[in-house]
């Protein structure tokens, strides 16, 4: 086309929905995903708009004609209202816009290219820099492209021509780049000069040997390096082989630069390429020689071995970087790798084809060939699999997960597959069929034809796999109790009963138990692996086969025998005697418990030997398979996870201490006491029962001694985790001690050692050998420099502190070093605040002091070494600012003279008789009036010299009249003047240099000057805020605990962090701030209360002219930095690229630099190659990627938040130039609708991010699996480094914890035992947000006790420490090339960060733990936030529990780190749910006794002492439900840390704000939720929202939250409590009646009302009223399709039971079988009815039936004649209601007067038929698809919320009570916000709404 048309034939009207951008920009980030290529096009037309906007028209102009032609019926998303927008604003444009430099569009848009190449391509190619160049190019191709489309071709000019034709060549040399330029020509930035980038680009570029291929086509361009080869001959993608490239660069420059010096160097080194190919194919190797085959890794004679390893690893990272979601399965890209280098081998060394015996294709493939033919085929199956899992709803055992698919190929069945993969071999092959009723209802539900077994293991929903993961455990539990309940059977007062012969008989049958549970353990993994048998080789299940048949022969053989030995009966002496005798002489029993222990005596050996045992399991000789065949199946993974001796010989001390105090507390505490009860009890005959007995002829009363005995044994099984928590408590401490943690834990500490801190900084954080020091010493023997190095990190440290606000200007300046060296002080400047009033103090000693002794004063002064280098350096420094400050040379002399004259009397020890003390006091008055004025500013420099030169004057005067004896001696001296010439004195000291008050160095020494003089003592205690007391203390602290020595930056490890994102806050945004909750409370308001140091820190740092902010943003970051935001996150992580600043320069800075200060190193240009080395190397080390998942989506969203989260991230990016961001581009494709989905990796730019790579995807990624791991996955990719570090958005970093990241690195380099080293570096944590309210205080401690001494006991001496989701720092090179840094199957692996840990040490990997840093943490801090927390938690391990990895490790572990293993991991949350179990066995044992009467006729028997046996048994149980044990650590970790007095002080306050209720709550949070999951699924990530809870939660909201998991048990309690209170009162004795009070009571209650104790506001009247209404409002809500759980109860109460929807009938069955308890108290309690008149023959209970039958009946008849009749004929229903009312009466009158029933028998029936009705309920819920078509649902549903609507009105009332006293909503609000109140918080104002008047608007 000519041009584009004058005017348009028509004018559109604004569409209601059309995009109306904000600003001239936006609309280019508004592109619709369809028309994603045309938004370069926009982005031109806005840069250039400025410039010449005819161009910017002509530009949107094009790209609307591309966005009309790529759809041009505008169907897309999205298009229609874009394309109408860009239409108006040409038709304004048009108008608006004319030609500027000629008269017509062509050969202006000509013109304008012509002059745009010249003037930034042609002239600035040369001296701009590459990320200019990038965007220079970027905006001349799509001019160009506007031009052809203008501009006829013809009518081309050819000068015009020529430059696009040199665009063309160049664009690709000067695209945007990740880290390295390397196509940089002319302005190379720093990076691309390190040799060690260049020797590695070299080495990468060397295809001198490489075959030369077929092109595609003619226009294909030549390879330019190995990798460009590689993605010639498999067709990998453009944006993969730039990102590899880069990564594989940095590896080797990091690599190489650590195996040679740091000259200059050209060749890589064949060494560095050597070890990078063993890390890489370390997993690749084993999985060769695990399925002997030989690996396709060739190095024939005469090839270039580097190119070749080269060629492998670039090969395996283009693999890994386009495999999306395949990368979770590690073996898969090994099978692909090995056949794909098979080809490279025939391709290079001209092999042949196995199969066809055709030689290798030579031919290019197109760019996504490896995505299509190899990646997508896999990804297909996976999604096809997913399906299957229907979102959750199907079980486990029906649809294969990612482990499931990669054990696929750990067998030799993979290479079926065949290369080209095989699309219609099995694994591909995925019957599926569609739902009949899918089309009817709209759903496209996908249901498995012949669906494909399980790989090896199966995940089935049951508690029996704690059993079979753990059974050595059980086994011996259960052993042990067996014996120790026979030996106690047979007690005689001594433990030498067991060696009686009757007694050793009945313990040798703990043999025929062991072969049962052996038996049990074989049956087991029959029925549990069975749906994956179709998977396993024959020899597997043979094993299992043959397992069971030799577990059941055993079972019986030691039976049979067993009970032969009866008959011929030996004593134990005459059996040891016999012991290698005749055999045939032996007890037959006995041989044969030898000959079955023969195994376990071998593990035994095996056991004390790991190395022999590790090189068993490792090896792949089939003699060596065949032998470990029957005790363990070979398995990739898990193989050889043994110890060494030293470990090993720790952790089993730990545990056979641990296990013989528990075993000896069981057997003299539960067992023991309860034996003579118990053979009491069976002797008791008992004839009469208080209600109908089925068994009344049973004899020794079995019924009581199990309900006795059943809580006391679960007590034994439970307690082992109290014993563990008692001994981690104490070895953690004594670990803490000797890692020196808390040395440190005060100011004062800090003050008396400070001393030592900088000699041990330089130890400790600057790279540090002997010869090192030995040169330092003879360089610079004062240590200066050291210092200055020192002084330099501190004073960043303390500068980040008051960036961050947490110090005062003021608290700065008394914290800093000064470092320069141009002082002439002659002693060491230690920071203020250690000189803290030592001259005022000074000063009074001087002045008090009347004796002449010079050497007594001078020794009380230095007596205190930091007063007497006050002294001096006062004195010193005093001398060098008045000379500075003088111009008259003669003046200065009378200064030289005055210290001439100080010095020589303090030599001659005539100070005191030459100087008078008493005019000391008003020099040191004129003196702080001197330096004032010298640091304020000033308008009048005139007054302000004449008011210098006064105070001067008269500081002289003082000096030379008032101090010195002979001072007019001096003056005499040295102007040979008259001393009494007024005239003369007043021209004295005139000459002053008043422009030197501006310098900055000169005006540090009066600042510091200053403060020596005037600080107080109170400054000795800063900083005031307690975040940076603890920061300064632990850095101090760190420095003297044991860490690797520091290497220079260069020769570090590289490292990147990856923090997932979705949607949280990025920002707080200004309205967020200022919005009000229901109290009138913005958080703004909130915050300021709460940090009100901070807030006043950060008013003052405002009012710094140097901070010229924005007060709003400034605002906003403030309150932002003190969430949990990712803004907070971020700015603490690129404190990492800070402190690799920092260290740079103090590796390389020469002297002048280093005491020139590193805070003027950007404005001194002759420095200026240092800081750009700093920067190319920090660059080198560190990257920093921020995978925000939707921030494509965000950018495009019309959702205003989502465009501020994406605005804000843009903002980031703008803020720190090397921060990163990837995100999933969803986009459309126009001519299909089908989405497509790239990785991209984004930075900033000048205004807008910067596209860096784009790879394209098989399929949206989070499809697969679980959210965040799939969200680390796709952007793992986008890091680089040696080590990642995982970082979570809710954590934080300070700048001196990043100062030790090099050091933290150099544990991977160390040895551990032998030659293994670290592949995960845990950290430790500090949580952040303990300050907000009581709840997050206790959340704070219980979470920091668990990153601190409990992970510190996890990892020496039990060996289990695995990844929790915190900071820790991952091998990157050993995680990539084994699936991750998580696992991401979907539910399975919801806590998906634990499975990283399990993943490794499975892969033979070392987890270690280091706590001399540590990284910041925020977690929950409201009731119902800390709630969601633990349920998602607890979910996630029972989870857990069925999953393979727990299975493989508590079957491979060794005895004593299995049981480290379960009891840190799924034993403690089963061990909480046995907790809760104990107390529903008891209270029903209980109840069993005392409705039944045998309570009352046996137990208390004055001859038994069974209740105080009991009660001490159960002590344990109540011990861990009150939660102790969790504050056990917590007390320790704080005693250590901060001092034991203030850990008890803590655990008091702690327990006075009920901290036993919330921990007792949160026991039941993890006890229903575990069981739930494992019973019936239903775990998912719950958001829990991580905001400041402020807000008040309403009762309606509570009970959705608590109802089913806390409420109706607390209820069910109560009722039990009830009930044995009722019906056994008469006869209970005190003791047991306290007991069960006590403990249960307290249970219930803290279950009923801890939501409500801890909610704000929780017992204010107004808001108890506002709640009633809300709840009654929530309740009559219809629900129905589209109705959220929130808005009705219905809705809510079918959301209740959706994990029963979706359970198996096993699932069901079991919720049907706990139902039936209910009916324990109807079928009790109406025998002891007074209408029963003590009747105990069944049909009193059937008519107890029918009496509920009846109330439901007419309860019935109720809802259906309202629903049927209440309307039409309401009359009639009214006569109906009345009728029956009076019948009721008629019936309760008779029932009164003629068959006797009592008002106690009313208030016992409700206790009867309540819980009834509770059980209808239940079993109803569990067989609803059977109810809804019989019809009775909705009755089901009415009696459910009549239940309902009485469990609300029980709970709420107690609330109403309590809020008629207003006393009680002070009370709870001082509860709740203590901690806040001691930080200056007054929360009864804000919850109240009052304001302060004065406050300052944020305006």
């Amino acid at each position: 086309m000519a041009a584009p048309p004058r005017s348009f034939s028509r004018r559109m009207t604004r569409n209601p929905t059309m995009i109306d951008p904000g600003s001239e920009v936006v609309d280019s980030e508004l592109v619709p995903s369809s028309l994603a290529s045309i938004a370069p096009i926009l982005r031109v037309a806005n840069e250039v708009e400025n410039d010449n906007p005819r161009v910017a028209y002509l530009c949107r102009f094009h790209a609307f004609e591309k966005a009309h032609h790529m759809d041009p019926k505008s169907s897309g998303r999205g298009v229609r209202q874009f394309k109408t927008y860009l239409l108006h604003r040409l038709e304004k444009e048009e108008e608006e816009t004319q030609p500027q430099l000629s008269n017509s569009d062509p050969k202006e848009i000509q013109k304008y290219y012509q002059s745009f190449y010249e003037k930034n391509i042609r002239d600035g190619q040369f001296t701009k820099k590459p990320e200019e160049m990038a965007k220079i190019y970027q905006i001349a191709s799509v001019l160009y492209d506007v031009l052809k489309t203008v501009v006829p071709a013809s009518k081309i000019d050819p000068q015009t021509q020529s430059y696009a034709k040199d665009v063309e060549e160049k664009k690709e040399q000067h695209e945007h780049y990740n880290i390295l330029p390397l196509y940089a020509v002319a302005v190379k930035p720093p990076i691309m000069e390190l040799p060690e980038v260049k020797a590695a680009l070299r080495a990468l570029r060397d295809v001198q040997n490489l075959p030369i291929l077929r092109p595609l086509d003619e226009g294909h361009r030549s390879v330019n390096d190995i990798l460009e080869w590689l993605s010639s001959v498999f067709g990998f993608q453009k944006g993969n082989v730039a990102n590899q490239r880069e990564h594989l660069i940095l590896l080797l420059a990091n690599i190489d630069i650590r195996t040679k010096g740091f000259e200059n160097y050209e060749q890589l080194d064949n060494n560095t390429v050597h070890l990078l190919m063993d890390k890489i194919f370390k997993n690749y190797r084993s999985w060769c020689a695990y399925l002997h085959h030989p690996v396709n890794i060739m190095y024939p004679q005469g090839s270039d071995r580097k190119q070749l390893e080269l060629l492998y690893i670039g090969l395996y990272l283009l693999i890994w970087g386009e495999a999306s979601n395949i990368r979770f399965m590690p073996e898969c890209i090994c099978y692909i790798f090995h056949k794909m280098s098979d080809e490279i081998n025939g391709i290079l060394f001209s092999n042949v084809q196995p199969v066809s015996g055709g030689a290798y294709q030579t031919t290019m493939r197109g760019e996504e060939s490896f995505l299509q033919n190899v990646v997508t085929p896999i990804y297909e199956v996976l999604l096809k699999e997913v399906r299957r899992h229907n979102n959750g709803k199907a079980s486990h055992s029906a649809w294969r997960n990612y482990d499931d698919l990669n054990e696929y190929f750990w067998t030799d069945k993979c290479f079926k597959l065949g290369w080209p993969m095989d699309i219609k071999s099995a694994f591909f092959v995925h019957s599926e069929e569609k739902r009949p009723d899918a089309a009817v209802n709209g759903r496209d539900q996908i249901i498995s034809g012949k669906k494909k077994p399980k790989t090896n293991f199966v995940e089935v929903r049951t508690f029996l796999h704690l059993y079979r993961s753990f059974d050595r455990m059980w086994v011996f539990f259960i052993l042990s109790l067996q014996a120790m309940v026979i030996i106690a059977w047979n007690h005689n007062g001594s433990l030498a009963v067991i060696f009686e012969e009757e007694v050793f008989k009945h313990i040798l049958s703990i043999f025929i138990t062991l072969a049962l549970l052996n038996f049990l353990q074989a049956t087991l993994d029959i029925i549990l692996s069975f749906n994956a048998w179709g998977s396993l080789k024959w020899t597997q299940i043979f094993r299992y086969i043959l397992k069971f048949f030799v577990a059941a022969f055993w079972a019986a053989l030691l039976s049979i025998t067993y009970a032969r030995s009866f008959q011929n009966p030996t004593g134990i002496i005459k059996f040891f005697s016999t012991i290698g005798g005749n055999w045939r002489d032996q007890s037959l029993f006995s041989f044969c418990v030898v000959i079955y222990l023969i195994p376990n005596f071998l593990a035994v050996l095996l056991f004390v030997l790991p190395p022999l045992r590790r090189s068993m399991e490792r090896s792949n000789w089939r003699i060596i398979s065949l032998l470990m065949w029957w005790a363990q199946p070979k398995l990739f993974v898990g193989r050889g996870m043994h110890e060494d001796m030293v470990s090993l010989f720790k952790y089993t001390l730990f545990w056979i201490t641990l296990l013989i105090s528990k075993l000896a507390f069981s057997y003299y505490v539960e067992i023991l006491p309860l034996v003579a009860p118990t053979k009491v009890i069976m002797k008791v005959k008992v004839s009469n029962y208080e209600w109908h007995e089925f068994f009344p002829k049973g004899t020794r009363n079995i019924g009581v001694v199990i309900v006795i005995w059943t809580p006391v044994v679960m007590v034994y099984f439970m307690d082992t985790q109290i014993w563990y928590s008692i001994f981690a408590t104490i070895v953690g401490g004594i670990n803490g001690a000797f890692s020196h943690l808390g040395e440190v834990r005060t100011l004062g500490m800090l003050r008396s050692r400070f001393e030592s801190v900088h000699s041990a900084f330089r130890q400790r954080l600057l790279p540090y050998s002997k010869e090192m020091v030995r040169k330092e010493h003879m360089d610079d023997p004062m240590g200066k420099k050291n210092s200055a190095k020192f002084a330099q990190v501190w004073n960043e440290f303390i500068f980040s502190m008051r960036m961050e606000d947490l110090v005062s200007n003021r608290e700065k300046d008394l914290l800093l070093v000064p470092y320069s060296s141009t002082t002439t002080v002659s002693v060491v400047q230690w920071p203020p605040f250690l000189l803290a009033s030592k001259i005022p103090i000074a000063l009074d000693m001087a002045n008090n002091f009347k004796r002449k002794d010079d050497a007594e004063l001078f020794r009380k002064i230095t007596a205190d070494d930091y007063m007497r280098s006050a002294v001096i350096e006062c004195y010193e420094t005093l001398g060098e600012v008045l000379y500075g400050f003088l111009e008259d040379e003669e003046e200065k002399m009378i200064i030289r003279q005055i210290c001439r004259e100080v010095d020589v009397s303090i030599q001659q020890r005539k100070f005191l008789s030459e100087f008078r003390m008493s005019g000391l006091p008003l020099l040191n008055n004129k003196l702080e009036k001197f330096l004032e004025l010298l640091l304020k500013d000033y308008d009048d420099e005139e007054s302000y010299r004449s008011t210098v030169i006064n105070i001067l004057q008269d500081i002289m005067e003082i000096i030379t009249q008032d101090v010195m004896n002979n001072g007019h001696e001096i003056l005499e001296k040295s102007h040979q003047i008259d001393t009494h010439n007024e005239h003369d004195k007043k021209q004295k000291f005139e000459r002053i240099n008043i422009h030197l008050a501006k310098n900055p160095t000169w005006r540090e020494k009066v600042v510091r000057l200053h403060l020596l003089l005037t600080v107080k003592e109170s400054a000795i205690n800063v900083p005031m805020n307690l975040d940076a007391r603890r920061r300064i203390t632990f850095f101090a602290n760190s420095l003297y605990m044991k860490m690797p020595n520091a290497p220079t930056v260069r020769a570090m490890l590289s490292f990147s962090v990856l923090t997932p994102y979705f949607k949280e806050d990025v920002l707080y945004s200004e309205k967020k701030l200022n919005l009000e909750n229901e109290d009138g409370i913005t958080t703004l308001f909130y915050l300021q209360k709460i940090y009100p140091d901070e807030w006043n820190n950060f008013e003052e740092r405002m009012e710094d002219p140097k901070f010229n902010k924005d007060r709003i943003e400034s605002i906003r970051q403030w309150v932002s930095y003190r969430a949990q935001t990712l803004s907070r996150t971020v700015r603490g992580m690129m404190y990492y690229k800070d402190a690799l600043r920092l260290q740079c320069f103090l590796d390389y800075a020469e002297d002048d630099a280093i005491f020139g200060g590193y805070q003027t190193m950007d404005m001194n240009k002759d420095h200026k190659n240092l800081m750009d080395r700093a920067q190319a190397l920090a660059d080198l080390k560190f990257t920093y990627v921020v995978s925000c998942q939707v921030y494509g989506a965000q950018k495009k969203s019309s959702d205003l938040e989502d465009q501020n989260s994406a605005a804000n991230i843009l903002n980031l990016m703008l803020t720190y130039p090397s921060l990163r961001v990837a995100y999933i581009d969803e986009r459309e494709e126009t001519h299909d609708g089908k989405k497509v989905y790239y990785s991209v990796l984004v930075k900033g730019g000048e205004k807008l991010d910067e596209e860096i790579y784009r790879i394209k995807l098989p399929g949206s990624p989070t499809d697969i699996g679980e959210g965040k791991p799939e969200n680390q996955n796709h952007a793992i990719i986008f890091t680089r480094g040696e080590a990642l570090q995982a970082i979570d958005m809710n954590q934080d970093n300070y700048f001196e914890e990043a100062f030790k990241m090099r050091n933290v690195l150099e544990e991977f380099h160390k040895t551990h035992h032998g030659q293994r080293t670290p592949t995960i570096l845990g950290l430790r944590e500090h949580i952040f947000t303990g300050s907000v309210s009581s709840l997050a205080w206790f959340m704070s401690n219980q979470e920091t006790s668990f990153v601190t001494i409990g992970q510190r006991v996890l990892a020496d001496p039990l060996r289990v420490r695995f990844h929790y989701g915190h900071p820790d720092i991952f091998d990157r090179i050993f995680h990539i090339t084994r699936g991750g840094i998580s696992k991401a199957s979907k539910k399975v692996n919801l806590s998906e960060d634990i499975f990283s840990g399990y993943n490794s040490i499975l892969r033979g990997g070392y987890i270690t733990h280091h706590e001399y840093i540590q990284v910041g943490k925020g977690r929950d801090v409201g009731m119902n936030q800390i709630s969601l927390f633990e349920a998602k938690v607890a979910g996630g391990n029972g989870e857990q529990t069925l999953s393979r990895d727990v299975y493989r490790l508590g079957r491979r572990f060794d005895f004593y780190r299995m049981l480290s293993f379960y009891f840190t991991t799924v034993g403690f949350y089963f061990s909480s749910m046995v907790t809760v179990l104990i107390v529903y066995v008891f209270l029903y044992g209980r109840l069993y006794l005392v409705l039944s009467g045998l309570e009352k006729r046996i137990i208390d028997d004055p001859n038994l002492h069974v209740s105080k046996s009991l009660e001490d048994a159960l002590a344990p149980q109540s011990v861990y439900q009150l939660g102790l044990l969790l504050v056990l650590p917590m007390v320790m970790e704080i005693g250590l840390e901060r001092g034991f007095g203030t850990a008890v002080g803590d655990f008091i306050v702690m327990q006075l704000q009920l901290a036993s209720v919330f921990f007792t709550f949160q026991l039941g949070t993890k006890a229903h939720y575990y069981g739930r999951t494992i019973l019936h699924g239903g775990s998912k990530y719950r958001a829990t929202g991580r905001g400041f809870v402020v807000f008040h939660a309403k009762f309606a909201e509570n009970y959705r939250l608590y109802s089913r998991s806390h409420f109706v048990k607390g209820l069910e309690m109560v009722i039990l409590l009830i009930v044995y209170q009722v019906y056994g009162e008469s006869y209970r004795n005190s003791s047991l009646n306290m007991f069960v009070t006590l403990s249960v009571w307290f249970l219930a209650v803290s279950w009923l009302f801890a939501p409500f104790v801890f909610n704000p506001s929780g017992f204010d009247w107004q808001k108890t009223v506002d709640d009633w209404t809300d709840w009654k409002r929530w309740m009559g809500n219809r629900g129905g399709i589209g109705i959220s759980p929130d808005k009705s109860w219905e809705s809510w109460w079918d959301d209740e039971q959706e994990h029963l929807k979706h359970t198996s009938i096993r699932g069901r069955v079991l919720e049907i079988i706990l139902a039936l308890r209910f009916f324990v108290y109807q079928y009790g309690i109406v025998y002891h009815l007074d209408i029963a008149h003590e009747d105990k023959d069944l049909m009193v209970y059937g008519l107890s039936w029918f009496v509920m039958a009846t109330i439901l009946l007419v309860l019935k008849l109720l809802s259906m004649g309202r629903r049927k009749f209440g309307t039409d004929f309401q009359l009639m229903f009214r006569i109906v209601k009345v009728l029956l009312f009076f019948g009721f009466v008629t019936v309760t009158v008779i029932l009164f007067l003629v068959l006797g029933l009592t008002v106690s028998d009313l208030f016992a029936a409700i206790l009867a038929f309540a819980p009834t009705g509770w059980a209808i309920i239940l079993i109803g819920q569990a067989c609803k698809p059977c109810l809804r078509r019989i019809g009775l649902w909705k009755s089901i549903m009415e009696l459910a919320r009549a239940y309902e609507c009485a469990m609300s009105v029980l709970i709420f009332m107690p609330i109403v009570v309590l809020s008629w006293f207003p006393f009680v909503s002070e009370f709870q609000i001082r509860l709740l916000f203590n901690q806040a109140f001691s930080r200056g918080l007054h929360i009864s104002m804000i919850l109240a709404g009052k304001k302060d008047g004065d406050k300052k608007s944020s305006n």
